[in-house]
């Protein structure tokens, strides 16, 4: 990465667009406006919605999952072991009025959700199918209103070894069904995922992505029928790596009759799978995404003009003084929260974190991945982060250890106050190797962490909100099940369910 990123103020952008884990994207038009849903797993609330005007821009408008548990009690505070599974890839449509977003899990089946306004809030999901190996599902609706589903099965086949089989079915008239004497096998490779169905000018288009000697590349298959025969055509190449494999995504076409297509790449680094906005160029009835080739395939695109002029220019959301009622939709609790251990009407203008045991836990594994409550947001990859939280540190007990983490399945680290023997001190763990600082004697502390494009985090703390001081080694921040580095804020306590702490504001300011 240059460090540049987004819009540049001078009607260009440069790739990524959002340069964050926004993975498995799907997107759509709707009048002016631009919508996005990304997978989001074991964080809750689940699956993320963006909006744009100018497909550059983008900001988090809702989420269409507010409780997991309707999908698996797995993905409960009390059980915290389903990390890269959740919430997989779905997709997004408008018709019959309503935006329907269609999902899957890989051990629970399909799920869907309705709303008439993107931002929420949106129905209870329903269980279309309870059925476990299947993925990357998309709803399509005909032009005489019939409704169709397509996804992967990717289980084993004993007699076959790994196929992933692409099946096509027509759903019930809600939406909420399928008809399965409808099923039918449109495609089948060792590795086809990412579905999206399309009907352009009279044909039908199956977008999906396949495993090809140059890596992930992404397919497109054509027919007059969705029953086939289709042709079928390789859309762009792999750039050795480089380009780190445009893969989910969306096409979408401006008022002007323009097309871009807005994607994840698919081999995350510690960010994540961030997103970029490709130009799409029909040849030969084909949308070809990138740049085209002599072979009339595309190669990733990195700058570009921006679609649609517009005047402001807005941000992912970060910071939050917590003073609504609800967490700003930029935060995901690590698995569905524990209702009863926080609140942000206790003490208003503060979130209260009670403190509870970690399940399930022992000293070798990575106790943030078992610590109930951890809310967390997105770490950019921009020149310049700097994440600074303000916490009330009067209430704690014996046990308790509460602060600010970066972490992923991989790797992480912990800094903030611990207190035993009724004394506190600040403490940080980097990996489960703890570095003792200073006694805390104040009520509150101000803790921040600072990291660059490279991912090196260095932490600092502050007892009066003026001078910083730094404290323990840097910290790499890394990716892991599917998910890049996540910063957040943490409070347990490995003795009792004992203990609580205010934060009163988290201000995370990234190079814009």
């Amino acid at each position: 990465m240059t460090g540049k990123w987004g819009d540049q103020g001078n009607g260009t952008y440069v790739n990524p667009v959002l340069p964050a884990d926004y993975s498995d994207l799907d997107a759509i038009r709707v009048g002016n406006d631009y919508y996005a849903i990304s997978s989001t797993m074991q964080y809750s609330p689940g699956m993320v919605v963006i909006h744009s005007r100018d497909l550059v821009n983008w900001e988090i408008i809702g989420h269409v999952v507010d409780d997991l548990t309707r999908i698996s009690p797995q993905l409960n505070w009390d059980r915290m072991d389903c990390y890269g599974k959740g919430i997989w890839a779905g997709s997004i449509r408008y018709y019959k009025n309503k935006f329907w977003v269609y999902f899957g899990t890989p051990d629970d089946g399909f799920f869907v959700s309705t709303a008439t306004n993107p931002a929420g809030p949106w129905e209870p999901v329903h269980q279309l199918w309870k059925v476990s190996g299947w993925d990357d599902c998309c709803s399509f609706c005909d032009d005489d209103g019939q409704l169709y589903f397509v996804a992967t099965n990717f289980a084993l086949d004993p007699a076959n070894g790994k196929k992933y089989n692409i099946h096509l079915f027509k759903m019930a008239p809600d939406g909420k069904s399928l008809i399965m004497e409808s099923d039918s096998i449109i495609h089948q490779s060792s590795g086809s995922e990412a579905n999206k169905l399309y009907k352009f000018n009279g044909i039908y288009y199956h977008y999906f992505s396949e495993v090809k000697p140059e890596g992930r590349v992404i397919m497109m298959e054509r027919s007059k029928s969705l029953y086939g025969p289709w042709e079928i055509k390789q859309l762009n190449h792999v750039d050795g790596g480089v380009d780190r494999e445009p893969n989910q995504g969306g096409l979408l076409q401006t008022p002007s009759g323009k097309w871009y297509f807005f994607t994840h790449h698919g081999s995350g680094d510690w960010e994540g799978r961030a997103a970029s906005l490709l130009p799409v160029h029909w040849i030969d009835g084909w949308p070809i995404i990138g740049k085209p080739g002599a072979d009339t395939i595309g190669r990733m695109v990195w700058t570009g003009t921006k679609p649609i002029s517009s005047g402001r220019k807005i941000f992912i959301q970060s910071n939050d003084e917590f003073g609504a009622l609800k967490p700003g939709v930029q935060w995901e609790w690590n698995y569905q929260p524990r209702a009863d251990k926080w609140s942000l009407a206790a003490r208003r203008g503060f979130l209260r974190l009670y403190a509870f045991a970690p399940g399930n836990w022992d000293s070798k594994r990575n106790i943030i991945l078992r610590a109930g409550n951890t809310i967390t947001q997105r770490s950019m990859r921009t020149p310049s982060n700097v994440a600074t939280v303000r916490i009330d540190i009067s209430n704690m007990a014996d046990g308790q250890f509460a602060g600010l983490t970066h972490f992923s399945t991989t790797s992480f680290s912990l800094f903030g106050v611990k207190q035993d023997n009724e004394k506190r001190a600040l403490v940080y763990d980097n990996n489960g190797k703890e570095t003792l600082g200073i006694r805390i004697h104040g009520q509150y502390i101000w803790l921040r962490s600072t990291w660059n494009a490279n991912g090196i985090s260095s932490y600092a703390f502050s007892t009066d909100g003026k001078s910083y001081q730094s404290f323990g080694d840097t910290y790499q921040l890394t990716w892991g099940a599917y998910r890049g580095d996540r910063i957040g804020i943490f409070n347990f306590n490995t003795k009792a369910d004992k203990g609580y702490v205010d934060v009163d504001w988290f201000r995370y300011n990234y190079k814009k």
